[in-house]
């Protein structure tokens, strides 16, 4: 493989002129990095060209919150709230243990759908049913790696009971169904930890670089206080971004005035002292005025999940209200069973569009520009990597190729209010990340996505007795998490909301 690529004849992305891109120019890559921009750049023999034809090339799109694991689940259940939602979407149950091939395979069905869309980074908080083990993680990696992704890779592992996580519950239910769900998690922190050690050893930093690990407690509400600062440590250690779902619904919030003193969780996780600019805080939606004066300080990142917020009905963000104090935001599909597509061009268009209802002076609304960053930029930001989404000079090189001749662009009126509001991903004609290209011309370099395809269809079509197996076991709490839901929606808060 050669390692030198030139694009010649490019309109690079720019959303700060007033067309959008720059006029047509050359733009060198060299060992994986972006190394010249200019006119007329002069190369050897030895390097690939790629004449880019007055098209556009642009950072890589980057899925700044993701969850691998219900892949193969799109469609598979209806819009429920998160906490009944949850009951189906992840027990610890023996009968979903995956085989390690399951789990490759699941992995590379949103690789796939990443590529093939624009999309080159993704943040994968990747949850482990019924609990994590070596196989299972090698099995997520390697899919990354014969990919040609770019990831940052967690265990989000809970190891509380179900009883500790919520509001209510512990009250409402019967004595039979309370010992079920005060049973702790199967994995306890040591083991956590250890897998977080092996996850480091063997993967971080492998790939010259693409594969890296990162942490998750899933939620500060899931886990012990000790184990979410082992956690935090880990972070602080070697540099690795930390994922914690808050304030995804109105129920945590809740939660925070009747287990938490009135505490909310972002306030929780500061006397803790874990909030840094490592944190990414996954949600953010019920969120007050101090959470952000906190979130703000301390340099934390925020991931927007619109289209899974609608799905569940979790809420609208605030999103005016958390760029106006200065918080990195980054953008992300959730998971495949909540938005049900592995589509950032989606999640840009309805963040770009879900914001106009929540406030009647359209001057605060979102612009394409703020989406666009947010989808690229701040979502290196939120990775760690501070060039990562950008177009500079070092900058890893994660490119995409954009038809201005497909019909989102024809007229070309607004590049940037195109991208955003028109294009769905089928414009994008190569991929290439850290200087390879892994998608072109409709054909992935890297995987043959035929048998991909195939064997994931008929390996999962075989697992799906075992989910309505499991989807059946859940029916036994679900009076009791309905109540729960309803308790919380009539408790009286302060936090006035219209969405």
């Amino acid at each position: 493989m050669k390692n030198k690529t030139l694009f010649k004849n490019v309109r690079l992305l720019d959303v700060e002129s007033c067309h959008g891109m720059s006029t047509p120019c050359d733009i060198l890559i060299s060992n994986g990095k972006i190394s010249n921009i200019g006119s007329n750049i002069k190369v050897n023999n030895e390097c690939n060209i790629i004449d880019a034809k007055n098209n556009l090339l642009m950072p890589g799109l980057i899925n700044g919150h993701f969850h691998s694991s219900v892949n193969h689940m799109k469609g598979s259940l209806p819009s429920l709230p998160l906490e009944i939602f949850m009951l189906y979407e992840s027990p610890e149950l023996e009968c979903l243990r995956p085989s390690p091939r399951e789990a490759y395979l699941r992995t590379m069905l949103g690789c796939i759908e990443m590529l093939k869309s624009g999309t080159t980074s993704v943040q994968d908080d990747c949850f482990f049913v019924p609990e994590p083990d070596e196989a299972i993680i090698d099995a997520v990696a390697q899919a990354y790696i014969d990919s040609g992704m770019r990831v940052r890779l967690a265990i989000d592992q809970p190891e509380l009971n179900e009883l500790k996580k919520f509001p209510f519950l512990n009250e409402i239910v019967p004595n039979d169904i309370r010992a079920k769900l005060s049973k702790p998690s199967k994995t306890n922190s040591k083991r956590l930890l250890e897998y977080y050690d092996y996850l480091i050893n063997t993967w971080h930093n492998c790939e010259d670089g693409r594969i890296k690990a990162a942490v998750s407690c899933s939620a500060p509400q899931r886990v012990s206080a000790n184990y979410f600062l082992q956690l935090n440590e880990l972070s602080e250690t070697f540099n690795l971004p930390f994922y914690a779902h808050m304030l995804e619904t109105r129920l945590q919030r809740v939660f925070g005035e009747t287990c938490l003193n009135g505490n909310s969780l972002v306030k929780f996780t500061n006397e803790l002292g874990i909030m840094s600019s490592r944190l990414n805080i996954i949600h953010a939606i019920w969120v007050d005025e101090k959470d952000l004066e906190i979130i703000s300080e301390n340099k934390v990142s925020i991931a927007h999940n619109p289209n899974s917020n609608l799905r569940l009905g979790s809420g609208i963000m605030p999103l005016r209200k958390i760029l106006d104090n200065n918080i990195n935001v980054c953008l992300g599909v959730d998971e495949a069973i909540a938005d049900d597509a592995v589509n950032m061009w989606s999640v840009m268009k309805t963040a770009g569009s879900i914001h106009n209802l929540t406030n009647s002076d359209y001057s605060t609304w979102p612009t394409a520009k703020e989406i666009l960053i947010s989808a690229t930029k701040n979502g290196g930001r939120a990775m760690q990597e501070p060039k990562l989404g950008t177009l500079e000079i070092g900058a890893p090189a994660d490119l995409i190729l954009i038809n201005l001749h497909s019909l989102p662009f024809i007229p070309l009126n607004n590049l940037l209010r195109q991208l955003v509001y028109c294009e769905l991903g089928n414009s994008v004609y190569l991929t290439m990340v850290a200087g390879e290209v892994v998608f072109k011309d409709q054909k992935l370099s890297k995987v043959n996505e035929e048998e991909i395809l195939i064997e994931a269809s008929q390996i999962f079509e075989q697992k799906k007795d075992l989910i309505i197996s499991a989807n059946l076991q859940a029916e036994e709490f679900m009076p009791y998490y309905k109540k729960m839901y309803q308790l919380a929606e009539e408790y009286p808060l302060d936090l006035k909301r219209k969405f």
